[in-house]
């Protein structure tokens, strides 16, 4: 079973990679130089950081830096004055070689890592968190750009097993919810209830319940929400019930650094 899912956590981070550089091809001039919702980040630097961290996992950085969540502006500040051509070009490269690696089994992906945002889990589910990274920084490009697209498939379903499996957290430990009170949070493809037990742990429930809070947004919200691409203040959301208890989810569904 986990070695099916460490398959699909593959899947999905080549097929965000491709659509990444496939999307390059689409660019102007003017797209590599416009700022995204990553701060002090233009389209160029979004690649540059994924060239980066897949380098260094592949054992190409020189630097001696490992990559972690205090230092991501690291391969960014060391391509700032390259051309995107070439920065894109060894993107290819190093995407062909890091899927080859994946592919062969020269990756135990049993083998528990700790990763470079400090958590500690087996390298295959590691991947879905690659393809997470990769997805993100492409929904910032194609916003920049304003070229939308990839919004589901195997990268996207990646990325909503993340963030789903945050919301008990965020109800609960983040937003404080009280015994008994429930948050829905719905897209058009998806609805999630979390309900808040006795014990004051959240946890996700069946249909049935009276909701004290209810959010629906679009899927692209859901995920700039959990990706810290926007405050719940500024994000298009459809409130009804407690509005404190609303705001307070809405704050807290960031989970990137």
């Amino acid at each position: 079973m986990a070695e099916t899912a460490w398959q699909a956590n593959i899947d999905g981070f080549e097929q965000a990679a491709r659509s990444m550089i496939a999307l390059a091809g689409e660019l102007s001039p003017a797209d590599w130089d416009r700022p995204t919702e990553c701060p002090g980040w233009s389209v160029k630097d979004q690649y540059s950081h994924i060239l980066g961290v897949e380098r260094w996992l592949l054992g190409d950085a020189d630097d001696g830096e490992a990559r972690t969540t205090a230092n991501t502006g690291l391969d960014v500040e060391a391509r700032r004055a390259d051309p995107p051509g070439e920065i894109l070009g060894d993107l290819r490269d190093v995407i062909e070689r890091r899927i080859a690696q994946l592919r062969s089994g020269a990756v135990d992906l049993s083998e528990v890592i700790t990763t470079p945002f400090g958590a500690s889990m087996p390298y295959g589910d590691f991947m879905r968190h690659r393809a997470f990274d990769v997805w993100m920084h492409e929904q910032d490009v194609r916003r920049a750009a304003r070229r939308p697209g990839n919004l589901d498939g195997l990268a996207a379903d990646c990325s909503r097993l993340i963030l789903e499996r945050s919301l008990p957290y965020v109800v609960g430990k983040r937003a404080a919810a009280e015994p008994g009170q429930a948050v829905v949070v719905e897209t058009p493809e998806h609805r999630w209830c979390v309900v808040v037990g006795d014990d004051r742990r959240a946890r996700f429930h069946d249909d049935g319940v009276d909701p004290t809070v209810r959010l629906r947004m679009e899927w692209e919200t859901f995920f700039r929400l959990g990706g810290g691409r926007v405050t719940g203040d500024a994000a298009d959301v459809e409130v009804s019930g407690d509005p404190d208890l609303a705001r307070r989810v809405l704050a807290g569904m960031a989970i990137t650094p």
